[in-house]
This record gives structure tokens, sequence and C-alpha cells, in this order.
């Protein structure tokens, strides 16, 4: 259970993370949400959905348990186990089946780098039944109307051996996450860091231009997050370009000629006027 991570958040109102709205996504959780449907969210890596998670549970008051899925993921993980302790063998729950007893937000982040039998475990919480049959006790764990099941993952890693079954993806409601709009993402960087409003323009012109590159081999591009990153150790006084370097470009590839390209991009952005 170490390999899990798992946090609780109590939502209180004063306490509920910053997010800034893109567009209806707020409205769609809440109602999916009181609708008892489970939410499928779609989005590249550091897009903001996990924020975005913990911003809706916090705002519902619903306590939020975080599974960040891998390969290694088992179903047992997931829903539990018998342990042996003190010369008795007893059950412990494992964060899904908590959440449902909880009437918790369930958050599967990365669900498909989870095994393919660990996915189909949420099969009959993510329709009409919401249930979570607990095969080795017997139990069968009804959902309280509190209860929401969210998955997440990236469709640009998307493959044959990584994707979600149809039988899995026509269970939620579906939400397409993508890089937020200039002006927001810059009150983003500002907000998250501190930097000023120059600085924040500077560091999302670089993404704006680093995202639109298509001769190098990256996996991934500047996310949101790496621009954070990279403006929290400006605010903090490291130089803007070894900031970038570190935080972004470093971050990204790890060939030099490619690392070398992008500076040049990095230097172009923050030299000119």
């Amino acid at each position: 259970m170490d390999m899990l991570s798992a946090r609780q958040l109590a939502g209180a109102p004063g306490g509920v993370p910053h997010y800034i709205p893109q567009a209806q996504e707020c409205a769609l959780f809440e109602h999916a949400w009181r609708c008892q449907l489970p939410l499928l969210i779609k989005g590249p890596t550091g897009c903001g959905k996990t924020r975005f998670v913990e911003h809706m549970a916090a705002r519902l008051g619903r306590p939020l348990i975080t599974v960040s899925c891998h390969d290694d993921l088992s179903a047992a993980d997931l829903v539990g186990r018998h342990l042996i302790g003190q010369g008795n063998t007893v059950w412990q729950d494992g964060p899904l089946a908590r959440a449902v007893r909880e009437g918790a937000i369930c958050y599967l982040d990365e669900v498909v780098e989870a095994r393919k039998d660990t996915t189909v475990v949420m099969h009959p919480l993510a329709d009409d039944r919401r249930v979570l049959p607990i095969e080795r006790t017997g139990e069968l764990l009804i959902a309280p109307p509190e209860f929401m099941l969210v998955v997440s993952y990236n469709p640009g890693y998307q493959n044959l051996l990584k994707a979600l079954k149809p039988s899995t993806r026509q269970r939620f409601v579906a939400l397409s996450f993508g890089y937020p709009q200039s002006a927001v993402e810059q009150d983003i960087v500002r907000s998250e860091s501190g930097v000023n409003a120059d600085v924040a323009a500077g560091l999302v012109r670089l993404a704006q231009a680093l995202r639109r590159v298509t001769d190098h081999d990256l996996e991934e591009t500047a996310s949101t997050r790496l621009l954070v990153m990279a403006a929290r150790l400006i605010s903090a006084g490291m130089d803007v370009e070894m900031a970038c370097r570190a935080a972004v470009v470093d971050a990204l590839t790890d060939d030099t000629d490619t690392a070398a390209a992008l500076m040049e991009i990095v230097g172009g952005v923050f030299d000119s006027p």
C-alpha cells in the first residue's frame, strides 16, 4: 500500500484550493456529482486536472481520496486485503472501499496506467448499481449519494496496451481538459508563484512557442505545472534562463542537441522586448 498516494481534503470553505475556471467544467462536475454519475477527465500532463478535482471536492465539502495509478496497482490495492497482525487476521479497506464507506470523492489519477484487471473493479461502481463487491469478505458496499468516482488519463500516452476499454469509457461522463488560454495561464503562474506580470507573460509565451515545436522528438510539451515551477525558482531569485533550463527544458528532454535547441527558444522569448 505504500505505492499508493492517498490524501484527504477536509473541504472547509476557507481551504478551497485555488483554481481558475476555463469554461463550464465546474458546473459539469457539480451536476455529475449531484446526479451520481462518474466522471472521466482527459487532458495532457500538468494541465490542472488534479488541482481541479481538489478544488471541486473542497467546494462540494466532500473528502477526497486520490490514488496515483501505476503498472503494479492491483485490485487488492484498491479494494483492500487481509493483514496478519498480533496473531489475528484483519481486513483493511483499500482507498476505493474507504471512499465508498465515507461517501468521499475517489480520484484515480492516470487510470490507464493500472492493470486491466484492476479497472474492471470500477465497473459496478460506475454504472446504475453503484456497488462495490468485496469478494474476499463477501461484503457488498452500496455507495451513498455523496460518493463520486473520478478518473483521469492523458490521451497523448494512449496506445493499444494502455487505453480504456469501451466497456469502461462508456460508464463515464467525459470532460476534456487542455492547457489554459493565455490570460488564464498567466494568472495561474502569477498567483502560484508570486512573479510579476511581465515574467508570467514571458513564461506563457515560452510555453506557447514550445507547444508549437514539431521538429523535436518530445514525448510531452511545456505544461502549466512546469511554468509554475520555473516561476517559483525565478521568484526565489534564480536567473530566468537558468530557471527555465532546470524546470522546463531539462524536464522535457535528455538529448543534448534538443536541449540546446529549446534553450535557443528560451533566449529568443526572454531577449525579445
